[in-house]
């Protein structure tokens, strides 16, 4: 039998060879069709993070290029039990994605940082403490495609059907509505005159978002994601803005083609920045940091959004009659040494940038 200590290394292990394999998928988004093909797909199981899709695409590519699975790309991914409720069973060779461990801590006094202490496995708090849970490590878990499942089928959940150029049914005053939540007026303006050659424009100043309406409804409303993502993630208010002028076009640019992937929108007439472009703007971080980093900070945005609207979308790659209980969302969990950059970034004065424009 396995001592603790051969188990943690035994974990630790496991842990280092799911970096390396998040290292090398992040090193390959090098193009800004990598980065479209990884935002889509990211779209579609957006209740991951944005490491942990990284990691079921690169072994779901490993599988399908040794024969183990006939689907070129995943479609619904779900955890062993889960699995089981549904009725099928996973077949040997699953994904090992990151999980975390948490702990319970407590304390009579919560204001006190140094106060609270961790419960063991059985404890109970004392009468009067407080109780919280804390993230205190991670683990390897394995998940299955349901390509690498046995059973009977899985109904099939309704998805959205769009001609060219047509809008998905209610995005635009979905979009909207958020919009004008974070108190700012939507304008719709005749054409690119009017906002200095732009597709849309968000004013921080005077709190307005324009969007020309001489394209069609498809590229109308992506840019209204777009100048949504601007004011969710880069207003001058918003204390974990970069202030980086490449990095946040990009984060605006990916929280739209996600969101327009989630609608069955055809995304490949947007023009995505090269990765290596403005990745390599920022002083003395490699390329795949900045994207790892970016990447995280684009699926939650995308996200909370797509949550927020009233819209008929993809799922997010959880089996069809799962239930809350059986398929709890995952929180964004890094590896023990994955890169952390976010408040590295540069942070450049930002006054003088009171509009954004979008090409």
């Amino acid at each position: 039998m396995a001592t603790d200590e051969e188990t943690r290394a035994a974990r630790d292990a496991k842990l280092d060879a799911l970096h390396e394999r998040l290292t090398s998928a992040v090193h390959q988004l090098v193009s800004g069709e990598d980065w479209r093909r990884a935002l889509e797909f990211a779209a579609r199981f957006r209740s991951r993070s944005f490491n942990n899709t990284l990691l079921i695409w690169s072994q779901h590519v490993e599988a399908f290029e040794q024969g183990r699975t006939a689907a070129p790309e995943p479609t619904y991914v779900a955890g062993y039990k889960q699995w089981k409720s549904l009725g099928r069973s996973p077949l040997p060779g699953g994904y090992q994605i990151v999980a975390p461990v948490t702990g319970r801590f407590a304390t009579s006094t919560p204001q006190d940082a140094e106060s609270w202490r961790r419960l063991g496995r059985f404890e109970k708090p004392k009468p009067g403490e407080v109780v919280r849970s804390r993230m205190v490590g991670a683990k390897p878990v394995y998940v299955w495609d349901v390509s690498l499942t046995a059973g009977p089928p899985i109904p099939e959940a309704p998805a959205p059907r769009l001609l060219e150029g047509e809008a998905p049914a209610g995005l635009w005053n979905g979009l909207a509505g958020l919009v004008e939540a974070e108190g700012y007026r939507v304008l719709r303006v005749e054409h690119e005159g009017l906002i200095h050659g732009a597709n849309g424009l968000t004013d921080y100043t005077a709190r307005t978002v324009a969007v020309r309406t001489n394209m069609d409804d498809a590229a109308q409303v992506k840019t209204l994601a777009h100048e949504l993502a601007h004011v969710k993630l880069h207003g001058p208010d918003n204390a974990d803005a970069t202030g980086h002028r490449g990095i946040g076009e990009v984060e605006a640019e990916s929280v739209a083609l996600m969101i327009g992937a989630a609608h069955g929108m055809d995304t490949t007439a947007y023009t995505i920045p090269y990765v290596s472009g403005w990745a390599g703007t920022v002083k003395d971080k490699e390329p795949a940091e900045v994207v790892q980093a970016t990447g995280e900070r684009v699926r939650k945005t995308a996200a909370t959004i797509l949550d927020a609207l009233d819209t008929v979308q993809l799922g997010a790659g959880d089996p069809p009659g799962l239930t809350r209980e059986t398929a709890q969302p995952e929180r964004a969990v890094r590896p023990e040494r994955a890169p952390s950059v976010a408040a590295d970034l540069p942070r450049p004065p930002r006054a003088h940038e009171s509009a954004v424009r979008s090409l």
